[in-house]
């Protein structure tokens, strides 16, 4: 990596380390190797949506010819999002790919981030299958992601006791906790389908 691109992660990281704004909006950066091509973030879940409470961890890569190249960012910690893959934490965001523009920071990303966990764009979604649920079955939707939030993220808060007796009835059969959640979660909490689909 390039001494001014270097230079220039040094005091993005910083930035997010020492912004008093960013520090109450639940964002943090954590650098994981000095030459700042690998760091971890962490963003709180937004007010007022699903995921309020919950705090996802990322996972942040940067490419050599960065800022000229967006950075890799997923998330680490499993979320219910049309724009998140719910398998690999993939995250679609015209930021992090074609509008990119080397004027963005860190900080934009983080915050670009949080924000699309309450502004989902599910016409242009990563998962398809949560942006199915999204668009035709909101409610559903909702109390999946919050579920999520709660089980991954660590939320706080009473759950869904139909949702949490239907894992444990998978679990009894054999299943392993996440892979029921997210087994449940694609189909629709319909448990009879869910188990045709794990053990069939």
């Amino acid at each position: 990596m390039a001494n001014i691109a270097y230079m220039r992660l040094q005091r993005e990281c910083r930035e997010v380390a020492t912004s008093k704004d960013i520090q109450e909006l639940g964002i943090m950066i954590e650098i994981v190797d000095e030459q700042l091509t690998h760091l971890k973030g962490e963003i709180r879940g937004p007010p007022d949506s699903p995921y309020e409470g919950g705090r996802f961890k990322l996972d942040i890569n940067i490419p050599s010819s960065y800022p000229f190249v967006p950075p890799t960012v997923k998330f680490t910690t499993r979320v219910w999002h049309p724009n998140v893959s719910s398998q690999t934490g993939t995250i679609c965001l015209d930021i992090l790919k074609d509008n990119w523009a080397a004027s963005l920071t860190l900080r934009t990303v983080l915050l670009s981030i949080q924000a699309l966990l309450c502004t989902p764009e599910p016409k242009d979604p990563q998962d398809a299958v949560v942006a199915s649920q999204y668009m035709n079955k909101q409610k559903l939707f909702t109390e999946t992601a919050k579920f999520w939030t709660q089980q991954f993220a660590h939320a706080t808060g009473a759950r869904n006791a139909d949702f949490t007796a239907k894992v444990a009835k998978l679990c009894e059969m054999g299943a392993n906790e996440t892979d029921a959640i997210s087994t449940l979660s694609c189909n629709e909490w319909d448990l009879r389908r869910a188990t045709d689909y794990m053990f069939s």
